[in-house]
């Protein structure tokens, strides 16, 4: 009988020692479960990114910022604009009054100024102060005046001669200065001495107007729409290099009408290219090239040799000669401007309206473009991408450690808590600080000690054994089934998919085959079994 004892408590041990057999280890679930929840998490913020335009949010800001930059330049430049179109015609009513009045008290009429060249020098010379007071008003980089009329028309060249008045600011950025750098470029030379202005270095004393549109374009104009007022008669000239120079400038040009209507010249004000790309620059510091533009348009082209640039460069200095630009549009905001065999740009750009309704010149089309080389573009919106998708992957891998540190840390316990249910005398066990823990090694204890309590009570024999195995005679056909199942390990759910039944019928079965073995639970049930398969005994 002791030896029986001794076996069942020794049997009893190695059930609680016996490791799992083919199994994945709790950590390395644990580990792969939180690597998945992190690739979840990895991915879905990924899609939500993609969702949201945010890997697209270079591109998104970039089209924000041309915006805002397009608004600023278009607003100024249309203001800037206007503001010397009204000049210039003031200065158009100003000097028409006052030549007249010069010409009447020489006793010529100012429309036939061209036949009494003498005169021209008083004339001329008699308008510098309201040239000059002009050139400050409007603070332009240049102001002039241009009669119908030569004063040597003997010349071979005289049909393209016309004698006039140009000055110029050569610092416009300073025009308020008390002492601006002001110089003479078209003029009678006396004009100069008298008034202490230098000459240009590239001066000439009368004005070649054999490819001047800013000198027939108004003066056409006013003669063929002579019921036009003069608000309706100006003329801005696309970017033009002045004869003999380097000079790149707009003019807007107004003719010159006497009192009975006749044209007898033309004024205007200047903008040069510096002047322009002082007033208009972009403010920016993400594209070091981006650069504005004004320039006659179409639907489908623009003519950079035509145009006003401001920026840190001139689009020129890239287009490699090829000056015009193809526009298409993109599937976003930005258009796309390309060059043949050349450079492309993107941005976009927006009406610039130079002339009234119902003016003469209304139907020429202008527009304010902010622009930028495709490639500074690109590179921006890629390098800000990578620099997103490295961070996200550097999340990834500290969410990689970080599951590893907390799987080792969350199952070190457990894996103690385990260990110690393995070992020889669980109530002696310390405890894990893990309440699902302790419970089952206290559960296990009071389980082991319930057993060990039972054995000794009952003075476990043979004699039981003997009184079970005759018991198991007593079975009737369907519980001897469910017996030998129970004897083979198996449990009451895998009974029921084995034997078909309900869960119901087996749990009936289990409460008649326990009261007629006299045990109180499976796990007594295969005590008894395990114990006579020890000692040798077949249940048969």
């Amino acid at each position: 009988m002791k030896s029986l004892l001794f076996k069942k408590i020794e049997f009893l041990k190695q059930e609680f020692k016996k490791p799992g057999i083919n199994g994945t280890p709790m950590i390395l679930r644990l580990f792969l479960f939180l690597i998945v929840l992190v690739l979840t998490i990895f991915l879905g913020v990924i899609a939500i990114l993609f969702i949201t335009g945010t890997f697209t949010a270079g591109m998104s800001e970039s089209e924000r910022m041309f915006e805002n930059e397009l608004l600023h330049v278009s607003q100024d430049i249309s203001k800037q604009y206007g503001e010397l179109s009204i000049q210039a015609i003031e200065f158009s009513k100003e000097l028409s009054r006052s030549i007249e009045n010069q010409t009447e008290k020489l006793g010529i009429p100012v429309s036939n100024l061209q036949e009494h060249p003498e005169m021209l020098e008083a004339v001329i010379s008699a308008e510098l102060d309201r040239t000059l007071f002009c050139l400050q008003r409007s603070k332009s980089s240049g102001v002039f005046f241009i009669l119908n009329a030569t004063v040597n028309p003997t010349l071979d060249n005289a049909k393209n001669s016309r004698a006039g008045l140009y000055v110029k600011n050569m610092e416009p950025n300073i025009i308020s200065s008390s002492s601006p750098t002001i110089i003479i470029m078209r003029g009678m030379p006396s004009i100069s001495r008298n008034a202490s202005l230098s000459l240009h270095a590239q001066w000439k004393m009368e004005f070649d107007i054999s490819n001047a549109p800013y000198y027939h374009h108004p003066m056409n104009a006013a003669h063929a729409n002579s019921n036009l007022p003069l608000s309706r008669l100006y003329y801005w000239s696309t970017v033009l290099t002045l004869p003999d120079t380097s000079d790149e400038v707009m003019l807007c040009s107004v003719p010159l009408i006497d009192s009975q209507g006749n044209v007898f010249g033309v004024c205007g004000i200047e903008i040069s290219s510096m002047l322009f790309k002082l007033s208009h620059m972009p403010n920016n510091s993400i594209y070091t090239r981006l650069f504005c533009v004004l320039s006659p348009i179409n639907e489908e082209t623009i003519q950079f040799q035509q145009s006003m640039f401001a920026g840190s460069f001139s689009a020129r200095n890239i287009s490699k000669g090829n000056n015009t630009l193809k526009i298409s549009k993109n599937p976003r905001s930005f258009y796309s401007y390309i060059q043949n065999q050349g450079s492309s740009f993107l941005g976009i750009h927006t009406p610039i309206h130079l002339y009234p309704k119902g003016s003469a010149f209304y139907d020429e089309q202008w527009a304010a473009a902010i622009m930028v080389p495709e490639d500074d573009l690109v590179s921006s919106i890629t390098k800000l991408n990578l620099l997103l998708i490295g961070l996200l992957m550097i999340l990834v891998i500290l969410g990689i450690i970080a599951s590893y540190v907390l799987s080792q840390r969350f199952l070190k316990p457990i894996t103690e808590g385990l260990n110690m249910i393995k070992s020889t005398d669980l109530s002696t066990a310390p405890r894990t600080k893990i309440a699902e823990i302790d419970d089952l090694i206290s559960f296990l204890a009071a389980h082991n000690e319930d057993l060990y309590e039972k054995a000794r009570q009952e003075n476990l024999s043979l004699n039981i054994l003997d009184d079970f195995l005759e018991n198991i005679k007593t079975l009737s056909p369907a519980e001897r089934s469910v017996f030998d199942l129970y004897a083979q390990d198996h449990n009451a759910k895998e009974i029921t998919e084995i034997l078909c039944l309900s869960i119901n019928t087996i749990k009936t079965h289990s409460k008649r085959i326990y009261t007629k073995l006299n045990v109180t639970s499976r796990e007594e049930l295969l005590l008894y079994v395990h114990m006579l398969n020890e000692i040798g005994i077949k249940i048969e």
